[in-house]
């Protein structure tokens, strides 16, 4: 594969400087790193400086790895720095999918490793005193019985496979959790948890260089040849030869990799914030101080920021196209959950992108000998992209036991190809829309 695509600086990122989220509002201070600029001869090099690679890398530089990362735009510029920054154990495929698609092997190996990312995240924090605000718990909520009815079947799955760390909340529990008369009950999640999405891209970062590492910023990739014998990775104003290349784009790789293109669909999703509400009114709507999302299929999700900040997401734009008006759209649903913020500010709204698989489960494999990637987390992003460059470092440092599992799996393409993906997509969603108003 020898892929030349001619992109402007920063094809996807505008100047590449962060979006006006509360979360580049209240990042931790991080240096710019300069971009590329020259040749480098590197033994491993890892494009995209988002959990995927910095968990990758962070991996392999302990390991003792000469690595070095190209990021686009700037550390945590995509999807890791807009999240909703909660910490879900699980694929977006439920683990009942997996095993009637994959079989129970299959299913048996992923319930082995659903919590592993909120474990690497945890040990990340503690090993480099990583200020990312870490809480623990988050919540599932259920809107009506039948929510609460799949919520008891998830559970009951979940034992069967030894995972014991689910408890049923009813309603009245489910007050301590949301203090709103909109659900029935709902799930908590202990080993569950929540942060601040870009200061743990950021202490990734300080640590990866820390160790030896190499990041470059504002060097977008122009074009990636993995047919020769070391791979060659070009930038605007620069050049990579490596042993080992490792693609971590995610959403927002393009067309750089057409291989790559077709497998997964960008999708945005929105996030806002309020003006801070004050320590008393943020414990009388989430005492516990958990997060929450609910499971329809266009869901809600939301949790308290360390400034006492709701921090209020949802909503999908397939195709990843920003809407008009973030505020708009995400205020109505927010009044219903919290009627009692009527007239409270909101300071920032944000927009970002994931990369959709048409199967939801993540993809991982190798394109030649010596180019791997992971993508596709679907919306769960945070736990599974630590897992995964967890397991791409094991492959790359000779242990391939965990990668292959994933590597085998058949990636499944959009119905109708990268023409009709979206609007076979948004079909599906109208549909799912329409089941959860129906509560059926």
């Amino acid at each position: 594969m020898n892929a030349t695509v001619s992109q402007p600086a920063h094809p996807y990122a505008g100047d590449g400087q962060h979006t006006t989220s509360y979360y580049a509002a209240s990042a931790n201070p991080s240096p710019e790193r300069p971009p590329l600029r020259g040749n480098l001869d590197i033994d491993i090099c890892v494009v995209g400086a988002g959990y995927s690679g910095l968990s990758t890398a962070l991996h392999l530089a302990e390991k003792g790895h000469k690595v070095a990362i190209l990021e686009g735009a700037r550390v945590g510029w995509g999807a890791s720095g807009r999240n909703g920054g909660q910490i879900v154990n699980g694929l977006n495929a439920s683990l009942q999918t997996i095993g009637r698609r994959y079989g129970q092997d299959t299913a048996r190996f992923v319930a082995g490793l659903v919590q592993e990312g909120g474990q690497i995240i945890r040990e990340r924090v503690a090993t480099y005193d990583i200020k990312c605000d870490l809480k623990n718990g988050n919540v599932f909520a259920a809107l009506t019985d039948k929510h609460l009815r799949d919520l008891e079947d998830r559970k009951r799955l979940w034992e069967s496979y030894g995972l014991e760390n689910q408890r049923m909340l009813d309603r009245s529990e489910m007050q301590d959790h949301a203090r709103s008369d909109l659900y029935t009950g709902g799930m908590l999640d202990v080993t569950g948890g929540h942060l601040h999405p870009l200061n743990l891209a950021l202490g990734e970062a300080a640590a990866f260089e820390g160790l030896g590492g190499q990041i470059f910023e504002m060097s977008p990739v122009i074009s990636v040849d993995s047919n020769a014998a070391k791979p060659v990775v070009k930038t605007v104003e620069g050049q990579v030869t490596c042993k080992t290349l490792v693609l971590c784009g995610n959403a927002y790789l393009g067309h750089v990799v057409p291989e790559l293109t077709p497998r997964v669909m960008p999708v945005s999703t929105q996030v806002m914030a309020t003006e801070p509400l004050g320590e008393a009114l943020a414990r009388e709507l989430m005492p516990a101080d958990t997060c929450i999302e609910d499971v329809r299929y266009i869901l809600d999700y939301y949790r308290m920021s360390a400034d006492h900040r709701l921090l209020f997401g949802g909503g999908t734009v397939y195709g990843g196209t920003d809407p008009k008006d973030i505020k708009a759209k995400l205020w109505k649903n927010l009044h219903k959950v919290f009627p009692q913020l009527e007239g409270r500010r909101i300071d920032y709204a944000w927009s970002g992108n994931f990369a959709l698989s048409f199967s939801r489960v993540p993809q991982m494999g190798r394109i030649g000998g010596n180019t791997y990637f992971a993508h596709g987390y679907s919306g769960h992003g945070v736990t599974g992209s630590h897992t995964f460059g967890r397991i791409l470092s094991e492959a790359i440092h000779g242990d391939t036991s965990r990668f292959d599992v994933f590597a085998d799996l058949p990636w499944i393409p959009f119905p109708g190809g990268r023409t009709f993906r979206v609007p076979y997509s948004v079909m599906g969603s109208w549909w799912y829309a329409l089941r959860d108003r129906l509560g059926v």
